[in-house]
């Protein structure tokens, strides 16, 4: 979608304005190309495509951001965690070229308010949409930061130089723009899912609300408790008045949910908002490399401690039984919410190599747990494996997540009924394929897994299993960092167990269940096996990053060392960049840094 605007941008902005590229940040204002831009609706809408290079990298896409979090275990450790790493020093994000996009903005907006076009104000919205994503992204990242609604010129660091402003405030500014954005914006569905309407304006505040609404909860210190529940009622209200949207069915719901993440065409019943991909255009992802490669990506894969969570078919917890923890992977993963088998590798699941079908199980040469993902990954191996050229739309809002978002505010607000479960909670797990009272009734007793599994934070049992609902729906989509921010569930990211497969004892083991061993655990000298293409696992006893390991010595869960975490509080914000404090000492600097 990039190079579409760009090739766009390129060819009509550079004849409209006489200019040799799509940098727009450097255009004066009064100048007979000003006239050419906002004289018209078709140089309104060509500048305003310019906003959407801000939507996530389809590269990395939002696929890899769950890296960072409490339920993939990966290769090496992010800076963000790693001991030492994020410094003022180190930190980044509030450089010159960072606030490009908002002078890009602002000077969209001053310079269409004096516009005469009939349909300015929704060009307006559009606008003011991407300032609060703008925002939205920069409150998360620092907390306060300056407030900014006039065009700052390139040489002039005067507001930015000065000293920052509340984040609180701003984050009412931001909805003041969302709402407006609401109201103005009249495109109210775009059949390529790729354009901000009204309905994405609409989503998009449920996700921001919903972020500021337990920020304000949860982070205590702040004193904005009070404020929390008018954040909550937002977030309902808005998810109410989204219309056109249901949850995506498939042919059958064994392949439902993962089809959205597989598809070249977005489908237009859940997807909300996307980035469509494109071979002939050589715009790709790279999904395939990064979750399958053992030497591209991190290597990324779920823990048990997260697989754990998901529910039997019939809407019971797994880890009701007191057999589940040591339950073998080719028996957990049998009678379970169908979003397994469609997130991870389980025994009936296959791929291609040149078109050619391989019963494929769990690959020790590329996951580090057992649990391989593949929600975004195409089946076939070549070239996806070895080269980006994922063309999979990369899929940024949805149903589900809306659903979700509100579900979570009811649960919080303490307004959640049976009606409302039942159309939020109980319609995705029955498309999950998951039966019982628990699509129709309300918990109440909390699951102690579940309570555990949050560190004790949450014991209401209605908004433990909207959490669990939301872990085991959104895995991957790029939210898990920002939830536990929003929660102060940072211990996590440092505590939580890198944990995978049970492993009865050393030896060849049988990953499918088809009667072929896939791999052989180990320990000392590696052995010798009659087993084509069986997988080496070397458990030997050690303490080296990189390795794993069995927790009982010899038997026990797979455990991963990606190398040593760390968390203090001072992370829930970055730190300003030193070298920006060194430039306006006025900024001041995030509590702890």
């Amino acid at each position: 979608m990039k190079k579409i605007k760009y090739i766009t941008c390129t060819l009509a902005i550079s004849l409209l304005l006489g200019t040799s590229s799509c940098d727009l940040h450097e255009v004066p204002v009064d100048t007979a190309t000003n006239a050419a831009v906002f004289g018209s609706e078709s140089g309104l809408e060509l500048y305003a495509n310019s906003f959407y290079d801000m939507l996530p990298s389809t590269d990395v896409g939002v696929f890899q951001d769950d890296d960072v979090s409490d339920i993939v275990a990966r290769n090496g450790v992010d800076d963000y965690l790693a001991v030492g790493a994020l410094s003022p020093i180190t930190s980044s994000g509030w450089s010159l070229d960072n606030w490009r996009p908002l002078r890009n903005i602002n000077y969209f907006i001053v310079n269409t308010e004096k516009s005469t076009i009939a349909t300015k104000n929704h060009y307006l919205g559009l606008a003011r949409f991407f300032r609060a994503y703008f925002y939205f992204e920069k409150v998360k990242r620092f907390g306060n930061v300056p407030w900014i609604e006039a065009p700052i010129d390139v040489t002039d660091m005067e507001k930015l130089n000065s000293p920052r402003d509340d984040r609180f405030g701003v984050m009412d500014k931001v909805l003041a723009d969302l709402n407006f954005a609401i109201e103005n914006i009249t495109l109210t569905s775009d059949p390529s899912v790729t354009r901000i309407t009204k309905n994405v304006a609409r989503a998009y505040k449920t996700r921001i609300c919903l972020y500021e609404a337990s920020f304000r909860k949860y982070h205590a210190s702040y004193g904005k408790q009070s404020t929390a529940n008018a954040w909550y009622e937002e977030v309902v209200k808005e998810a109410n008045a989204i219309t056109g949207f249901s949850l995506h069915q498939g042919a059958s719901l064994d392949r439902a949910y993962r089809e959205m993440f597989i598809t070249r065409t977005p489908y237009t019943d859940e997807t909300i908002l996307s980035v469509a991909l494109s071979a002939s255009l050589q715009i790709f992802s790279s999904a395939n490399r990064r979750f399958i490669s053992p030497t591209y990506g991190n290597r990324p894969s779920l823990t048990r401690r997260f697989v754990n969570t998901y529910l039997n078919i019939d809407g019971t917890p797994f880890t009701g039984k007191a057999s589940y923890q040591t339950t073998p992977f080719v028996e957990e993963v049998k009678n379970r919410d169908l979003r397994l088998k469609q997130t991870i590798r389980l025994g009936d699941y296959t791929r291609t190599e040149n078109g050619v079908p391989l019963v494929s199980p769990p690959n020790f040469a590329q996951t580090v747990t057992g649990y391989q993902p593949i929600k975004w990954s195409y089946d076939e191996r070549f070239p996806y494996d070895d080269e980006s050229r994922n063309d999979n739309a990369h899929i940024i809002m949805r149903w589900g997540e809306v659903l979700l978002n509100k579900a979570e505010a009811l649960a919080e607000l303490d307004k959640m009924t049976a009606a409302e479960w039942t159309n939020t909670i109980g319609a995705l797990r029955k498309r999950a394929g998951i039966t019982g009272a628990t699509l129709t009734t309300l918990p109440t007793v909390a699951d102690p897994y579940m309570v555990a599994f949050f560190d004790g934070k949450f014991t209401d049992p209605v908004l433990l299993e909207v959490l669990r609902e939301r872990g085991t729906e959104m895995v991957f989509e790029g939210l898990r960092r920002d939830d536990l921010i929003r929660w102060r569930l940072g211990n996590l990211f440092q505590k939580a167990t890198m944990n995978g497969i049970y492993v009865s004892k050393l030896g060849e083991h049988d990953l499918n269940g088809d009667g072929k061993n896939d791999v052989y655990f180990y320990q000392g000298t590696k052995p010798t096996s009659t087993t084509p293409g069986i997988a080496f696992v070397d458990v030997t006893a050690s303490a080296a990053v990189g390795r794993i390991q069995l927790s009982n010595g010899t038997s026990g869960e797979v455990i991963w060392n990606p190398g040593q975490r760390e968390w203090q509080d001072k992370k829930y914000l970055y730190p300003i960049p030193e070298a920006d404090r060194n430039r306006n000492e006025a900024l001041g600097q995030n509590p702890g840094w």
